[in-house]
């Protein structure tokens, strides 16, 4: 993925004022508001095929595998995710490409039109996500997708995409505790709202990396008349080499074999998200004849996402892992520990108030790092460096932990301490410290001494 142009700042902040001038205030799952919306715009996502890609963990980096091999396969492909890092601009990538600010705003703007004209809407306004969602659907139709790859939000059955009026394949990715609030207190509460969205007729394809959730996965398409498929069950992975570039193997399924895939994400958790997405493809090939052995093989390789196990630089190295969840950081973990055994380990750290952050500070404590605790800038919802601190302490970390106001003033400390430095915890974390310590990097900042 390219970088978004700096100077669509003015558009895209005019289009923040105009979306938080019309929505409704919080997450408010549910169809039926971003479902007249969009009635009332023309229906915008039953214009185009999609895969539809729920779950809670490695969403984004199977939608970017998806993406890719689509491009390859020369279909014009409109991508759609959230959240972004740094600018808004990341939510909607057609062939790979961001659009122009003043593409989004006037799409937002002709969202945001129905809420103040239709009196129902107007009692009952969109919320933030619901609204970004209908202006990039309008989006991608206007921009002559063929095909759509969209992640849904934090849920599955009331989330606001699952209004796609196309679904190609139903994707389901790892399956954990998170957003209990909204989903449910039990594995399977949760798991039942992602596997709501598989459809009749059209395939479906669970990651299964949790056998005890695959039985409900199949009750449920089988309910739906969906087509189910488990990557746990149908796939066989052979001679995988890992490093911090990336991974490689041969990839074994009834549909399609393929010798020396190669992916740039690195960490064995993208082995699972690559192979979910190559379960799908194999599904969808004949809706989209471009989707050849050669086309797949290119698109997995070209392949990127940033914040997800990204190595920014070298000597020392320094990785960014937006993982929030438990099981997100244990997978973090893993990666870690299988790529940079034996090097002296900092850890960048910042969590949101209402994440489990002392599970995931266990789980980070069994690296036997150095930690620097940290907080995201000018963000309430931020635990605050100090309290971060303290709940640490009764962790096993190499030297005494410290404090950081600043994370960038935190990992360029860290750079100069140790011979691997990981900056995680929260997306809006590597959010505001990316561009600034890559440009930090590019200047010639302080390396190890």
């Amino acid at each position: 993925m390219n970088r978004v142009n700096p100077s669509d700042a003015a558009a895209f902040a005019e289009m923040e004022r105009t979306l938080n001038g019309a929505a409704s205030q919080g997450i408010r799952p549910g169809l039926e508001r971003i479902g007249r919306l969009l009635r009332l715009l023309g229906s915008p996502q039953d214009r185009w095929p999609a895969l539809h890609v729920v779950g809670t963990n490695g969403k984004g980096s199977t939608c970017a595998f998806l993406a890719s091999a689509l491009r390859a396969a020369g279909c014009r492909t409109a991508f759609y995710s959230s959240p972004h890092l740094e600018s808004p601009a990341e939510r909607l990538w057609i062939d790979g490409e961001p659009l122009a600010g003043e593409k989004w705003l006037a799409a937002v703007r002709d969202a945001v039109a129905p809420v103040r004209e239709d009196g129902l809407l107007a009692k009952d306004p969109p919320s933030y996500f619901e609204l970004v969602t209908a202006a990039a659907f309008l989006l991608a139709e206007r921009e002559g997708a063929q095909v759509g790859v969209v992640e849904a939000g934090l849920g599955g059955r009331l989330d606001a995409t699952n209004l796609l009026g196309r679904v190609a394949c139903s994707v389901v990715t790892s399956i954990s505790m998170d957003h209990m609030e909204f989903l449910g207190d039990t594995l399977e509460a949760i798991a039942g709202e992602k596997f709501a969205v598989v459809r009749p007729g059209v395939p479906a394809c669970f990651l299964g990396d949790n056998p005890a959730l695959v039985p409900l996965f199949k009750s449920f398409c089988g309910r739906a008349g969906a087509l189910p498929h488990v990557v746990s069950e149908e796939v066989r992975l052979e001679d995988v080499l890992m490093d911090e570039s990336g991974c490689t193997f041969d990839f074994r399924s009834p549909l399609l074999d393929l010798d020396r895939v190669r992916t740039r994400l690195p960490g064995r958790y993208q082995l699972s998200n690559a192979s979910l997405a190559l379960l799908a493809l194999a599904q969808v090939r004949d809706r989209f004849p471009g989707l050849t052995e050669q086309s797949i093989l290119l698109g997995i390789a070209e392949a990127r996402w940033p914040g997800r196990l990204e190595v920014i630089a070298h000597d020392p190295t320094v990785v960014l892992d937006g993982g929030h969840n438990l099981d997100g950081v244990k997978k973090l973990v893993e990666s870690v520990r299988e790529l940079w055994r034996g090097k002296r380990l900092g850890v960048v750290y910042a969590a949101m108030r209402d994440k489990d952050y002392r599970g995931c500070l266990s789980f980070l404590g069994a690296l036997s790092p150095a930690l620097y605790a940290t907080e995201v800038p000018d963000m309430e919802r931020c635990l605050p460096a100090q309290d971060l601190l303290s709940t640490a302490a009764g962790f096993p970390w190499r030297n005494e932990p410290r404090s950081f106001a600043s994370p960038l003033e935190a990992a360029l400390l860290a750079r100069r301490e140790n011979e691997v430095v990981l900056v995680c915890g929260s997306l809006y974390l590597i959010g505001w410290v990316r561009p600034r310590l890559r440009e930090a990097l590019e200047s010639g900042g302080p390396r190890r001494v």
